[in-house]
């Protein structure tokens, strides 16, 4: 292996072997391309790599006190830092089950002895090797990975923008509208929160409930912002918004229950609601939620032909519509965070959020 491959350092090489002449031997052969420090016992090897971090280790299998299998065994029950360091095992031992009980207690690779130098280079350089691609390997996956959870994080973040400018593009059709896709998302994130549903789900129900009304991006402006009552065949247009708007999502293919709110939230829980005319919980969950909140800030809002509901009113126009208009789970929860909002600030401290 091309001494290149490494870091600007040469590797460290740490042999342990009580015969000095051995270890005189291992630093000439290795030397050239590694730095070589030795020991001369288990016990003195384990202290050293205690304190010290080093690319490999040669162990010799026969030494007095604890051998060279009792010092890898201890090493890989050891802590991470000396657990993961690769042991080649030296031997003058032919008996094949050692070779076996060397590869069971951990050890990369073995090593005859006498040596021969040009055998014991290529292996170390073979182990080194591996070692120095597999900690790359873990380097480039660590940043892969990364980099992967940022562009994730940045693809969000867009997607998020994205549904917020839209959502205010179509609230900035009529000016009696403005911010209320954010507070209707806002009020069902709130409604999804206290019936239990999950952090993904408060977020699904928060980006439909946005994206709501986004059908009126096709409806004439002359009829959005008409200040008497719509006649049939203009409330029939007015209507269509919610498949228009269910048309428009179902292009956005990664979220495909992002329809939902769009093309369901006028459904009524009695059945005589529109476009479809669904009845109870047939009519999706997020769109029930929706519903409520929906109709909560549509009171709560000056429109060109009213101004905004008296508390009490708000209250009794929800209730009233319990089993009829709306999902009876969802109005109760509704009707929980209007008794809560004692002074009718709920709304009042989003549109500040909003400026």
């Amino acid at each position: 292996m091309d001494e290149n491959c490494y870091e600007e350092r040469k590797p460290l090489i740490f042999a342990v072997d009580d015969d000095e002449i051995n270890l005189l031997l291992i630093s000439r052969i290795l030397g050239e391309f590694t730095e070589v420090r030795t020991a001369q016992s288990g016990t003195e090897a384990l202290n050293y790599l205690a304190e010290n971090s080093v690319d490999l280790v040669l162990m010799d299998y026969n030494m007095p006190g604890r051998d060279g299998l009792e010092t890898l065994k201890y090493m890989k029950h050891s802590r991470a830092e000396m657990k993961n360091v690769p042991v080649i095992i030296l031997t003058g031992d032919t008996d094949l089950d050692l070779e076996t009980e060397v590869f069971r207690s951990g050890a990369v690779d073995f090593i005859r002895k006498p040596f021969v130098p040009m055998a014991m280079q290529e292996r170390v350089r073979r182990v080194l090797q591996n070692e120095y691609l597999k900690r790359n390997l873990r380097r480039e996956v660590d940043r892969q990975t990364k980099l992967a959870r940022e562009q994730a994080a940045a693809t969000a973040r867009l997607f998020d923008e994205t549904v917020l400018a839209l959502a205010e593009t179509v609230d900035a059709k009529d000016p009696y509208t403005k911010g209320h896709s954010l507070r209707v998302a806002e009020y069902s994130k709130h409604i999804a929160a206290l019936a239990g549903r999950t952090s993904r789900q408060q977020y699904d129900v928060y980006c439909m409930g946005l994206l709501h009304d986004v059908g009126k991006i096709g409806i004439p402006d002359e009829i959005i912002n008409k200040p008497a009552r719509l006649n049939d065949e203009e409330y029939g247009i007015i209507k269509s918004h919610t498949t228009i708007g269910a048309s428009i999502l179902k292009k956005i293919v990664d979220f495909p229950q992002l329809t939902l709110g769009a093309h369901s939230h006028h459904e009524r829980y009695d059945g005589k609601g529109y476009p479809q005319g669904l009845k109870g919980t047939d009519i999706p969950t997020e769109a029930r939620i929706i519903a409520v909140a929906d109709a909560y800030d549509a009171m709560t809002s000056c429109r060109s032909y009213r101004g905004i509901m008296e508390q009490s009113r708000v209250r009794y126009e929800i209730e009233r519509g319990i089993g009829k208009q709306f999902d009876p789970v969802f109005a109760a929860i509704m009707l929980q965070l209007i008794d809560e909002d004692k002074d009718f600030q709920m709304r009042g401290q989003l549109t500040e959020n909003e400026a």
